[in-house]
């Protein structure tokens, strides 16, 4: 199973989203655990995890969680038109292209 991290400021913006991630998963018959949390909350979670999205709001942050994560997992910031848009699938298709990677 896939896990997924979603961060975000408060961890409320990104939740429509992670709804429509846990949708296209389930359309394509793949078991992701997707979630998401404030970026001041990720330290406990970031060894667990299999990739960390981060909402375009908290962009500013890529390099302190790559610092965290110290290559373990990919940290990429989602597409804004994706996040924009809500476009679970796109990111959903991103971050497995991503785990697929690494």
């Amino acid at each position: 199973m896939k896990k997924i991290l979603l961060v975000c400021a408060a961890g409320m913006s990104t939740s429509i989203l992670v709804n429509r991630m846990k949708d296209a998963a389930k359309e394509k018959g793949i078991e992701a655990d997707i979630f998401s949390m404030p970026i001041s909350d990720i330290g406990p979670v970031i060894d667990e995890v299999d990739i960390i999205l981060l909402g375009p709001q908290v962009r500013y942050q890529k390099q302190n969680v790559e610092n965290l994560v110290n290559g373990r997992v990919p940290v990429e910031t989602i597409d804004m038109q994706a996040y924009g848009t809500m476009d679970g699938k796109a990111v959903l298709n991103r971050a497995l292209e991503l785990i697929n990677k690494s």
